[in-house]
């Protein structure tokens, strides 16, 4: 009788986390400093458009809590390619070949959808009054308006 060959299981192999995180709900335990960043980024935009929770409507904590979710799976995908390569092979790693440029994306719709980009724009200061609060109404210009 001949010995019988044992074979170990390698054991789990390391991912990204990104798609746990969606599944889940829950950042892998080498990733947590990520929750810190999510959490920064998700009272930023409430911030950016409430200044508080109350004051949005629920499509905005929608897109929000979208944007917070995609976000983390971005994250969790580029700290994975930090610690290992962007390349397999003479391929790109599967985890930017497959998704990431997609949720970099959505991310850009979401936040356009928020009108991100218009609110600071919109909050701009205008000259005419600025003066007129500077000076007390002195050097306004032209009344034509």
């Amino acid at each position: 009788m001949g010995k019988k060959e044992i074979r170990l299981h390698p054991g789990k192999r390391k991912k990204h986390g990104g798609y746990a995180y969606l599944s889940k709900g829950t950042i892998p335990e080498n990733r947590a400093y990520i929750e810190r960043y999510l959490t920064g980024v998700r009272e930023g935009l409430i911030n950016d458009l409430g200044p508080e929770e109350k004051d949005l409507t629920a499509a905005q904590i929608i897109i929000i809590d979208r944007v917070v979710t995609k976000l983390g799976v971005i994250r969790c995908i580029e700290e994975h390619i930090r610690e290992n390569s962007v390349m397999k092979g003479h391929d790109l790693a599967p985890s930017l070949r497959k998704s990431y440029l997609a949720y970099n994306n959505s991310v850009r719709l979401d936040l356009t959808a928020l009108g991100i980009d218009k609110r600071k724009a919109d909050e701009a200061l205008n000259l005419r009054e600025y003066v007129a609060e500077k000076y007390d109404g002195k050097g306004q210009g032209d009344k034509d308006d």
